[in-house]
């Protein structure tokens, strides 16, 4: 199959429309006149539930705390209701390449003043040795253990696959994994 680059925007826009319910995230966001931008094709990241509060609130500091990457299987439990990187299923197995946790990528950078953008200094690689990697969905989640999002590897939904001796890749998309701007 060859080396794989997954490339996938975090569409924050889409979130806060899914979220309409945290209303004391929005009311904050429309007491303050911050207007979310962000976008992409299909396979965006997704915040789970509780990651927009989560940010307000200060569990999630974006340019301080650690983060990983993990890869998930199609069996997983990863969605929008997913709280700590410990309660999701079925993560990738320890071996072909992939070491259980995923890939530490560190604290996000932030760049800006009246448009601010969150962006990973770079991108997730994983060389398959010994056998596939196997895997439909990724999660970045801080070490801590809280999920901060989660994209579809594929948007079919498929398994992506990278064969003994090639990449899988999650490239971020090249205006940043969020931008944040005020109106």
């Amino acid at each position: 199959m060859g080396n794989l680059v997954i490339n996938r925007p975090l569409n924050i826009l889409q979130e806060v429309d899914r979220l309409r319910v945290e209303q004391q995230v929005i009311d904050f966001f429309e007491r303050t006149g911050i207007h979310l931008i962000a976008g992409g094709a299909a396979g965006e990241w997704t915040f789970t539930d509780a990651a927009l509060t989560s940010l307000l609130d200060g569990t999630f500091d974006l340019d301080t705390d650690t983060f990983l990457v993990a890869l998930f299987l199609s069996t997983s439990n990863l969605g929008t209701g997913s709280t700590t990187y410990a309660a999701v299923t079925n993560e990738h197995a320890n071996a072909n390449g992939y070491t259980t946790g995923g890939v530490n990528i560190g604290a996000l950078t932030l760049s800006g003043t009246s448009t601010v953008t969150i962006d990973d200094p770079a991108d997730v690689v994983w060389t398959a040795s010994g056998g596939s990697i196997i895997a439909r969905f990724a999660a970045i989640y801080e070490s801590a253990g809280n999920v901060l999002c989660f994209c579809l590897l594929d948007d079919a939904p498929a398994d992506v696959t990278a064969t003994d001796g090639n990449t899988l890749t999650i490239q971020f998309n090249v205006s940043g994994i969020a931008t944040l701007t005020q109106v």
